[in-house]
């Protein structure tokens, strides 16, 4: 490996999942703005809309994530098309 190209401030970081509050534990070097104590230790924090324990893929359940009304923007806008006039 070539020295000093890779990033020297891998930390372990929380991320959450917000649609289902689950959170884990990695090493990553992302800037986070807030922080979370998990266990007395106070980690940095970054909020996800979407991971691996929520997504229909790999959960196998169909859930609809609509985080800002993209959906119904959609539907508003292309859901009538194959209906006769």
């Amino acid at each position: 490996m070539k020295k000093e190209i890779h990033p020297n401030n891998y930390r372990p970081v929380v991320f959450k999942d917000m649609s289902n509050e689950e959170i884990f534990i990695s090493r990553s070097t992302i800037n986070a703005k807030e922080t979370i104590e998990i266990d007395g230790v106070t980690y940095p924090l970054v909020k996800l809309e979407i991971t691996s324990s929520s997504h229909p893929f790999y959960t196998g359940k169909q859930k609809l994530v609509d985080t800002a009304g993209r959906v119904d923007k959609f539907m508003s806008r292309y859901g009538n098309r194959n209906k006769k006039k």
